[in-house]
């Protein structure tokens, strides 16, 4: 039997707010081994207008086809159908998409906020006539900030925190809702609460978003289209709508909010409330970027925690405890008691005194940091904030009676999409707090912890960017923040450290270690996800940012001013390892380089451009840093021997063919020599123990692997840690960062042994590379864009029983000692004895 599955267009399940040319997906399964595509028909409709079809097209190609047809109306649901046929026949599917506002029709929409400049988080609202049900009605909403939205007293879906940050002078990004369903015959209305965001923030703060080139106060442009045979009906956003201030008083994402129940207005979304009191919302200019549908997942609430401890500290205070450090927000429930203040101050960690740190160590903000206040009214009370999120396990409560808390996990939609475990419980450990780290870093881009900075870094989202691909749903996320890096260039120079970027003053140039997520990231989609269009994309800026960074070299070296950040010897605030800079420096560049060369071939242009820049800094490099006598890897001012130098080198193949092993030989000794113990920082760790295992010292790499003393991962799992650290000391900073996380990629590709080929898995190798070590089992799977592609294998009585799952559309070749067999779809299992 064979089936069509898991229908996608632009990598969701039937989307809403997608754009003009949509590119569809979708997978194959079936109980009958080796099945493979022969051929597919797509075909599009509109109602009953058959709008494209494709006819048959020869190919076992299954993902990102794009429609090929003649425009598509905006705001209209659209239904499509796929006929594939395989070598155990037929198979039919039918998805449905609904497009964004592709033709820029607003339809007389216009940004509205409040009448007058003020703290207080702003209400706006309209009432409507609906005559008839409509066959189709959709939600559009953009926003200079971010919006709440309320249609008849109910949110229309489960976001949160949204629309999405971007950089608002390039683009403003609107979410699409369809709210057919809700739009029954009767007078309904719309209310949207307005907040900040990184778009009107006023607290100074050290990247200046007080100060972008955008800020200024919230405001919303809001698009109800209603349709039936008649033809549509438009409520738009306008100055005819109603504003007063809410009840939140004060937002901001680093310091908190306030909320004064007392200034509730109970039903203000719902037809029939008297808003005479209210006065005419103020049209204002709004974002002056190009409107986009949001491409990426929607924030949304996750799980609910309950509390694990609460310890009181004196009269009126109280410290409440939680399972793990998690990035979202508490829901508060309060009796009734007018005036009555609830202050809550969130914090990752517990200080000596026992209160949680929420202190602002660095002096990067004015005033308070992560903190909530409310003041109750007569009547209870359940709230939670809207306009920012925090980063805590612990809370300490100040009120006059301990309220009900439970902590609500908040992060980007990201379905789990990898697995992994191994023999060692304490690396299965780890693998967990990896996952939920990431998972709280993911707030519309990935962010560099949620309590100090919910800023994209650009370095940290490059080291970690496969890691997410192979756990989670990141793939639309991180083409939209890749988007981002690109823009931060306005055109000219390098992309920023941080993206989006709002001006930040702090000039970090060079840093070409950083700027190489704008090159690498792209390519970690490709590989990972087969995603030839964010190349495209992207290749303009990414072009030309590399061609300035090579004219900023010297002889072929370069400089950055972020090394190998956070190694053991640093500072546990942050810092640079102490080491040359120039070797990771020119080590990023040639990878950015042989990146380049790959990307130009892919999108058919010469690629010898990059070949040779490559090759003129390998040279340098060797003839600069290469020590062949020692078999090390040097530079100046190095305090003693820097593995992140010989890791770097190996990684990106610069060392000569004939040099590598040696100096992985090198490596491997020092690793022994400290003990199995690693001395790199978030650059380099991510390529140890890969390169360590591709130079036969697999048995080196595991016993770092699993490790427990400083420094180490198995430092943190000992110490009771329920995420992962900033850095590898106690003292961290940040008990939020997944950067130095990125032994995942290791547990994947090596122990599990799952490594993509070619772009999007089509070709994959299945060759765990620690076996005969400490570790005596593993599995893993990994959705790929065909299906899931899984392993298992055990150790026992000296022979390797490896057994694996391959998806229709992925050829997989299985690498055993003594052992290489192609396989095609379907289920294998291999013996084979350890020498």
């Amino acid at each position: 039997m064979i089936s069509v599955t898991d229908l996608t267009v632009e990598h969701a399940v039937d989307p809403v707010g997608v754009p003009a040319s949509p590119r569809f997906g979708w997978t194959l399964r079936s109980d009958i081994d080796g099945v493979r595509q022969l051929s597919y028909r797509l075909s599009v409709r509109t109602g009953t207008e058959t709008r494209w079809r494709s006819g048959p097209v020869a190919s076992d190609r299954s993902v990102d086809i794009a429609y090929d047809g003649p425009p598509l109306a905006p705001l209209r649901r659209h239904e499509w159908t796929v006929v594939v046929t395989t070598t155990a026949g037929d198979a039919v599917a039918t998805g449905a998409f609904v497009t964004a506002v592709t033709d820029g029709d607003w339809r007389g929409a216009t940004f509205i906020g409040a009448a007058d400049d003020g703290p207080a988080a702003p209400l706006l609202r309209t009432e409507f006539e609906v005559d008839a049900t409509p066959d189709e009605a959709y939600l559009v909403v953009g926003a200079g900030g971010l919006a709440v939205v309320e249609i008849d007293g109910d949110a229309p879906d489960d976001s949160v925190l949204g629309p999405g940050f971007t950089d608002y002078e390039v683009s403003a990004q609107y979410t699409v809702v369809d709210v057919t369903e809700r739009m029954t015959p009767g007078r309904h209305a719309i209310g949207v609460e307005l907040g900040r965001g990184f778009y009107g923030m006023r607290g100074r703060n050290t990247w200046n978003w007080e100060t972008a080139p955008w800020h200024a106060d919230p405001s919303a442009r809001v698009l109800l289209v209603l349709r039936d045979a008649r033809g549509e009906r438009i409520v738009a956003s306008d100055t005819a709508w109603t504003t007063t201030a809410g009840p939140t008083r004060f937002d901001d994402l680093y310091a908190g909010e306030d909320y004064d129940a007392r200034l509730e207005q109970p039903g203000w979304s719902t037809a029939g409330f008297d808003d005479g009191a209210w006065v005419s919302a103020r049209e204002v200019e709004g974002p002056r970027g190009v409107s986009v549908p949001q491409r990426q997942p929607p924030i949304v609430e996750g799980e609910a925690l309950e509390p694990t401890r609460v310890t009181q500290l004196d009269e009126g205070r109280w410290v409440v405890s939680f399972p793990r450090v998690i990035a979202g927000w508490v829901e508060v429930e309060a009796d009734a008691d007018p005036g009555a203040e609830i202050e809550l101050r969130f914090g990752e960690s517990l200080r000596a005194d026992g209160t949680p740190n929420s202190d602002d160590e660095k002096g990067y903000f004015d005033g308070r940091f992560q903190t909530d206040r409310v003041t109750l009214a007569d009547r209870p009370l359940r709230w939670h904030p809207r306009f920012t999120w925090h980063g805590f396990q612990h809370v300490e409560v100040r009120a006059k009676t301990l309220p009900t808390l439970r902590a609500r996990v908040v992060h980007t939609r990201a379905e789990r999409t990898g697995r992994f475990a191994t023999s060692s419980p304490m690396l299965n450990t780890l693998h967990e707090l990896t996952v939920r780290t990431i998972l709280n870093n993911l707030h519309g881009i990935p962010t560099d912890t949620p309590k100090y900075e919910k800023n994209g870094w650009t370095g940290d989202g490059m080291v970690g960017a496969r890691m997410m691909l192979l756990n989670l749903d990141t793939h639309e996320l991180l083409a939209k923040w890749v988007d981002d890096i690109a823009t931060s260039r306005h055109g000219e120079g390098a992309p920023e450290v941080i993206a989006p970027h709002g001006g930040w003053s702090m000039d970090w140039t060079p840093a070409p270690t950083w700027h190489s997520a704008l090159v690498l990231v792209p390519w970690d989609l490709y590989e990972l996800r087969g995603d030839e269009r964010v190349l495209a994309d992207v290749w303009p800026d990414a072009r030309d940012y590399l061609r300035f960074e090579l004219e900023r070299g010297v002889d072929g070296l370069f400089d950055t001013t972020l090394g190998d950040w956070v190694s053991p010897e640093t500072d546990p605030g942050g810092g640079n390892a102490p080491e040359d800079t120039r070797i990771a420096a020119t080590a990023f560049v040639i990878a950015m380089c042989d990146t380049a060369a790959a990307i130009a071939r892919v999108l058919g242009e010469d690629p010898g451009e990059w070949e040779a820049a490559a090759a003129r800094s390998r040279d340098t490099f060797v003839g600069a840093f290469w020590d062949a006598a020692t078999a090390e890897v040097r530079g100046r001012d190095d305090a003693g021997y820097r593995q992140a130098h010989t890791t770097l080198a190996l990684a990106f193949d610069i060392l000569p063919a004939v040099d590598r092993q040696r100096a992985a030989d090198r490596l491997a000794a020092d690793v022994v020599d400290r003990g199995h113990h690693l001395s790199t920082g978030a650059l380099a760790t991510k390529h140890l123990l890969p390169q360590l295992t591709r130079f036969g010292h697999a048995d080196v790499a595991v016993a770092v692997a699993l490790q427990t003393t400083f420094p180490s991962w198995g430092f943190w799992v000992e110490r009771g840690a329920t995420s992962l650290w900033e850095h590898w000391k106690e003292e961290s900073r940040s008990r939020g960062h997944y950067f130095l996380g990125t032994i995942e990629d290791w547990f994947y590709a090596d122990v599990a042994g799952l490594q993509a080929v070619s772009p999007g898995w089509r070709e994959a190798r299945i060759a765990p590379r620690v076996l005969g070590t400490a570790l005596s089992s593993a599995s893993a799977a990994v959705r790929t864009p065909y299906g899931e592609l899984s392993v298992e294998w055990r150790v026992e009585d000296g022979e390797v029983t490896l057994s694996c799952e391959v998806p229709i559309g992925v050829h997989a070749e299985i690498e055993l000692p003594g052992v290489r067999r192609r396989v095609e779809a379907g289920r294998h299992e291999v013996r084979v004895a350890l020498g």
